[in-house]
């Protein structure tokens, strides 16, 4: 029966190619299913644009809330001692994680409220698990019966009231889908076989993507879930060349670079590379910083301590980082079961995105300058917009003089710090750089209380 599946799923795919291909004008420019030619195409401008993402890890997981999204994985195939014992103490005997299903049941689940919480943060694009690797569905996927968000649970479509919400606002949608799970029947069967057979990728995996493209249309697919067998067993360039050729999105779709083992860094769209990825000088290609506000765990934990939390601080200073490499950054919370985003979660994105609304002008939309980094007075890092540069500094020099190495001044350079009016005085020193007097302000007299930025004009 599998190979039936599989055989049908593989003509009703090829069947669909076909037709859409049919309507295409004579002479079209068209992507080959090979990394040489997919590799190849232009990344849509808009992503470069964007900068700053929010991530969302929501699923069955957030049922349990402990440890981490990998829950099934720690409790039943890795049989680790706390997981364990927290089902032990918690749960009646006989429990299985299925059970945890109607639990979960996002009563509060507000996709406008979020919508607008990521607009105030200052995201310009959402990444919402469509699918992790547990296999439960956030939308009411045909090929994964009784476990997907419309039969069990929420009974209601998560992922597309989510994409409506986003779009109201203007904000770019963002689907995370994983490619394996980790107890399929099909996939642990075609692991078993070395992954000389594909009966998981045709009979779950491709429908689940093709339906995902053609159902919600979205701006991003960040794939994940590919690393224990490469692209051909994903059948991964068939399903991008007909992203980019032929589906509903292919002029602004982006993808990354987890498609399969052999993918990550390589070859797709943008590249992740590896979680909370940070090169240590600007790469050649695009890539994304993907980073969670929990330390500890991607998904909701309900025993999370605050110091396990990245502060606002160190989360404006990865921001900035990551843009001086020219990179994005995505910034992951966990929404609970019940569909919330807590306060704390909350919290700091707003302070994001109230450092955004001051400082938004050095990150959206900006180019790496020709130096990213220097360390003189103290750090700065640099970004650039036409002919602006900026220096962001994270730390208040002591006497409010700030000495930069890097740029070089004209007669018509002038000074501004970001969120103040008016231009601040400075002087060119051979041996010292540009020097920058900066205003004495108290304690509290200014929005911004860490990354400072100024925008300098007219230097070189």
């Amino acid at each position: 029966r599998p190979r039936v599946r599989v055989a049908a799923q593989r003509l009703i795919t090829s069947a669909f190619l076909c037709s859409l291909a049919t309507f295409l004008p004579l002479g079209s420019s068209r992507y080959a299913p090979n990394w040489e030619s997919l590799d190849a195409r232009p990344l849509p401008p808009w992503f470069d644009e964007a900068k700053f993402g929010i991530f969302l890890h929501w699923g069955v997981f957030s049922v349990p809330s402990f440890g981490s999204e990998w829950f099934w994985w720690n409790w039943q195939h890795e049989r680790s001692d706390a997981y364990v014992k927290f089902m032990e103490r918690n749960y009646r005997p006989g429990f299985t994680y299925a059970d945890f299903a109607a639990q979960f049941t996002a009563e509060f689940y507000d996709p406008d409220a979020w919508a607008q919480l990521f607009q105030a943060a200052g995201a310009k694009y959402v990444v919402l698990t469509t699918k992790h690797h547990e296999g439960f569905t956030n939308w009411g996927s045909p090929v994964s019966w009784n476990w997907n968000a419309v039969d069990v649970g929420p009974h209601r479509d998560l992922v597309g009231d989510f994409s409506n919400a986003l779009r109201k606002r203007n904000i770019s949608v963002g689907l995370y889908h994983s490619l394996l799970e980790w107890f399929h029947p099909l996939y642990l069967l075609d692991k078993k076989n070395d992954f000389k057979t594909q009966y998981f990728v045709f009979s779950k995996t491709m429908p689940e993507l093709y339906d995902l493209v053609n159902r919600y249309k979205p701006d991003l697919i960040w794939s994940d879930g590919d690393w224990e067998s490469p692209d051909t067993y994903w059948n991964s360039t068939d399903f991008l060349a007909w992203l980019y050729n032929d589906s509903p999105v292919k002029d602004n779709i982006v993808v990354n670079d987890r498609w399969g083992s052999n993918c990550s860094c390589y070859h797709g769209g943008y590249y992740n590379c590896a979680d909370k990825f940070t090169p240590s000088s600007l790469p050649a290609h695009k890539w994304e910083k993907c980073t969670s506000v929990d330390t500890y765990s991607w998904g909701y934990r309900r025993n999370m301590q605050v110091n396990q939390l990245m502060n606002e601080r160190n989360i404006i200073a990865e921001l900035v980082e990551t843009v001086s490499f020219g990179g994005n950054y995505l910034l992951n919370v966990g929404p609970s079961k019940e569909g919330l985003i807590v306060p704390i979660f909350q919290e700091r994105l707003l302070a994001v995105g109230k450092w955004l609304a001051i400082n938004g002008e050095a990150i959206y939309a900006s180019k790496p300058w020709r130096v990213q980094m220097e360390k003189s007075t103290v750090t700065v890092w640099y970004t650039s917009k036409g002919n602006n540069v900026y220096s962001i500094f994270m730390s208040w020099p002591e006497d409010n003089v700030l000495k930069l190495q890097s740029p070089k001044s004209t007669s018509q350079a002038t000074v501004t710090l970001l969120g103040l009016s008016g231009h601040l005085t400075w002087k060119q020193s051979p041996d010292l750089g540009l020097i920058v007097s900066l205003p004495p302000l108290p304690p509290g007299a200014f929005p911004v209380e860490a990354g400072w930025v100024l925008r300098l004009e007219g230097v070189n």
